[in-house]
């Protein structure tokens, strides 16, 4: 069985997670929160530019749509035309 003596001084790796955790406490809060809004924004970022190449493609789908009514719905009326 070990002594309480025994365990007297720290191991190198508490040490060394002692001071990493220090570090975290040195950065001031509008720091720590502007990091955290910046972590937000990179989650949905991505979220947001898929509804709009959704939305951009059923709007390219929509023209193309209609500009294959308007064109032929135009040429059929001029061969009426031409007939008089």
């Amino acid at each position: 069985m070990g002594r309480k003596d025994a365990c007297v001084a720290m191991a190198p790796v508490d040490q060394y997670r002692k001071q990493i955790g220090k570090q975290d406490y040195k950065k001031t809060k509008s720091a720590l929160k502007m990091t955290r809004l910046k972590a937000e924004a990179k989650k949905s970022g991505p979220g947001i530019r898929d509804a709009f190449l959704v939305i951009l493609a059923v709007l390219v789908f929509m023209l193309c749509v209609y500009a294959f009514f308007y064109l032929n719905l135009s040429t059929e009326l001029d061969m009426d035309l031409d007939v008089d």
